[in-house]
């Protein structure tokens, strides 16, 4: 039996999108349930990367055989959709399901600094807007694009901001580094506070005239998140039944 038809099998049954992380607990399962044959005890212990090597092979193939559908990796997780064309019979058939509301011109803006250079503090965002945002950076966290990331190593040890894995969902992507390119909006400057001096590593933040060492830059953004570059945020998805 091919490891891809099992998972392919499993996919299309599927009520909600799989991560190769819980397709290989599934594999588990069912080699451990009494009476199991051979075969099926064959794919216990099955490695994420070979599982996930499978569900990319499985994508290539959907996509040479020109379906109706596809298969997707979306915030980490694997499931099948239907291409955007067949959208107009799909919504006769199943109706229209209601949307959240639409991101406004600064709420997108806001959340492309914040995917581009998180953990971001509000200040560094309102730096490079040049404008305040209080009232997106609430919305952004009430529609849980945004999520609070812990605090800075700077004076005040102001709050950071990171995007979630809704925030994936909403723009269908599989990860960030998945995001277009903008080199240039990494490139902006910011100026960020003072950071924190210690006495001793080992003891707790101390005020700057008690401390022995010099300060130490901090690196902004994050080294992990991929550069690359349009300056514009990323295009909300369009509307598929």
């Amino acid at each position: 039996m091919d490891l891809k038809l099992v998972i392919e099998s499993l996919l299309f049954t599927a009520q909600k999108p799989l991560s190769p992380g819980e397709l290989r607990d599934v594999l588990n399962k069912a080699a451990d349930e009494d009476g199991a044959e051979e075969l099926v005890r064959a794919f216990k212990k099955t490695p994420v990367e070979k599982i996930e090597e499978a569900l990319h092979e499985l994508s290539k193939e959907h996509e040479a055989a020109n379906r109706t559908y596809r298969l997707v990796c979306i915030a980490g997780s694997w499931q099948f959709v239907t291409q955007p064309e067949f959208a107009p019979w799909l919504r006769a058939f199943l109706g229209v399901k209601n949307r959240p509301a639409r991101l406004s011109q600064p709420g997108l803006e806001t959340l492309a600094i914040i995917a581009y250079r998180q953990p971001i503090t509000r200040t560094e965002i309102e730096q490079i807007r040049g404008v305040a945002v209080d009232g997106v950076v609430a919305t952004l966290l009430e529609r849980n694009l945004i999520t609070q990331a812990g605090r800075a190593e700077v004076v005040g040890r102001p709050m950071t901001y990171a995007t979630t894995p809704a925030f994936l969902e909403y723009f269908g992507l599989a990860g960030l580094d998945a995001l277009p390119d903008a080199d240039e909006l990494r490139r902006i400057p910011v100026q960020r506070p003072d950071s924190l001096l210690t006495v001793d590593p080992n003891l707790a933040t101390a005020p700057p005239d008690l401390a022995s060492t010099p300060p130490v830059p901090m690196e902004f953004g994050n080294p992990e998140v991929p550069s690359a570059t349009p300056t514009t945020a990323p295009e909300e998805p369009p509307i598929v039944a």
